[in-house]
């Protein structure tokens, strides 16, 4: 099974989800600061973790500029935040930040354990033999590149997942609905903000002029389509 790092600094939250997630088969490593997690994923023993899920409210560095930091270095690791509460300024802030998904706490093993498994999905391989130029942007299907003027641009899983999901079905308009069923396996049970936050994520990479995209439209009352705009 998966190696997981769990970010929590509060004890019997961090034992009792470290409990959960090795009787489902994972192995699993803890921290209890953004600090000690950031040293962990620089280390030797960072080469090993396929995911993290990170508490947004830790003490000294917060889970906001740990997800920050860590997407700063080009990391493409899936990761979970878990959140005290609904609120939605948090909920936007970890997405920007560059969560791929969110649960709010106190969470059931189940649905985290679902989420996690969703997630890494997400992060494995989906091959084809086309490698394709859209107006300058060129995604390689078969080696799961993706690049721009001969840049090479690094995209974690979710974003690459969305990008090859839009991009296969140019002017296609797909509702946020389709694509939280097809990307992240959400169903009508998720939140349309995961798609928004991950499209503008994507965007801010992908566009010469994020606020005026070329190659991601949205399409008003609808959702979104992949159409290069010439």
């Amino acid at each position: 099974m998966a190696h997981v790092l769990l970010i929590e600094d509060d004890v019997s939250v961090r034992d009792g989800m470290e409990l959960v997630l090795r009787r489902h088969g994972y192995d699993v490593d803890t921290a209890a600061t953004g600090e000690h997690a950031l040293a962990l994923l620089e280390g030797p023993a960072g080469a090993g973790v396929e995911l993290a899920v990170l508490d947004l409210m830790l003490p000294g560095i917060d889970g906001f500029e740990v997800c920050r930091r860590l997407r700063a270095t080009g990391s493409t690791l899936p990761v979970i935040m878990l959140t005290a509460r609904g609120d939605d300024s948090d909920i936007v802030r970890g997405l920007e930040a560059g969560a791929d998904d969110y649960v709010v706490k106190p969470v059931t093993a189940p649905v985290l354990e679902a989420r996690i498994r969703a997630a890494l999905r997400r992060a494995e391989p989906v091959r084809s033999a086309r490698g394709e130029d859209h107006a300058g942007l060129v995604i390689d299907r078969a080696g799961l590149t993706v690049g721009k003027r001969g840049v090479p641009i690094a995209l974690p899983p979710t974003e690459l997942r969305l990008l090859l999901e839009l991009s296969a079905s140019p002017a296609h308009v797909f509702s946020r609905e389709q694509l939280l069923q097809s990307v992240w396996e959400h169903g009508f049970l998720g939140d349309s903000r995961l798609v928004d936050a991950a499209v503008g994520r994507l965007r801010a990479k992908i566009e010469d002029v994020p606020a005026r995209p070329r190659y991601i439209q949205t399409v008003r009352g609808f959702g979104y389509r992949f159409g290069p705009v010439r």
